[in-house]
């Protein structure tokens, strides 16, 4: 009655990661289009490279973009979590204990990107507002103190890349070793969070050297993923023995 009890309720484990997995691959895409548009198309329309006036001009002339740059970034935000927490589902047959350390580097990762974002919106937004704080600055200078919060956060939010890209080597070399998902699709997420370890490392230890195209090394394996979770999902027979396998070790 207790083996027929667990194969029960393992199936029925395997039913909701097969749901989970179709979950996973909708906020892949999400982020994809959330981040696209308040981490790269956004910020690079509305600052004017060094020039504080004309950033300050766009700012002011794109008002609803700014703002929707960032109510984007809050969807990525929620995705990334949610998504942390479910391939720890997907991948805690595997090892337990290296699932949930990806979820920690997933979380921690978040929350130290939303730091940066107050320079990117909280910061400016006060600046801009003209609140008491600022009369004993010129405009010249409010627009000089914009530009360079809007600089702080790109530069502070590339330091904190190796955490997400951390998170995403762990994850990749589970799904290697998982047998109920493409070792190819792991590969290729070992390599694109290589890419983003690689950017932090590069603009802490060489910043001679351009590091801004490396986390794109992700965008090959996370968009394959994407689709084979929406599509395919995992191999449910396949977790479901690897959770029973688990199962038998902790015993």
């Amino acid at each position: 009655m207790s083996i027929a009890t667990d194969d029960d309720r393992r199936t029925r484990e395997g039913a909701n990661v097969q749901a989970w997995s179709r979950v996973a691959g909708l906020l892949f895409v999400l982020t994809f289009v959330a981040g696209g548009f308040g981490e790269g198309y956004a910020p690079a329309t509305l600052i004017a490279g060094h020039d504080a006036a004309a950033t300050v001009a766009n700012l002011k002339a794109h008002d609803l973009m700014y703002r929707l740059s960032f109510a984007a970034y809050l969807v990525e935000a929620l995705c990334d979590v949610a998504i942390a927490v479910i391939f720890y589902l997907l991948l805690r047959p595997v090892s337990r204990g290296l699932a949930l350390l990806s979820a920690f580097f997933g979380l921690l990762s978040t929350a130290l990107y939303a730091a940066c974002e107050i320079f990117y919106f909280a910061l400016p937004q006060l600046l801009l507002r003209g609140s008491d704080y600022w009369k004993a600055f010129s405009p010249e200078q409010i627009d000089t103190l914009t530009l360079l919060s809007l600089k702080l956060f790109n530069y502070g939010a590339g330091l904190f890349l190796v955490f997400y890209g951390t998170g995403w080597i762990i994850r990749g070399w589970l799904m290697v070793r998982s047998g109920y998902l493409p070792k190819l699709l792991g590969l290729l997420m070992v390599v694109g969070g290589l890419g983003f370890v690689a950017s932090t490392a590069t603009q802490v230890l060489a910043p001679q050297y351009p590091s801004q195209l490396m986390p794109l090394l992700l965008m090959p394996g996370g968009v394959l993923l994407a689709l084979w979770l929406l599509v395919r999902g995992v191999n449910v027979p396949e977790w479901e023995a690897k959770a029973a396998a688990a199962a038998g070790r902790s015993i």
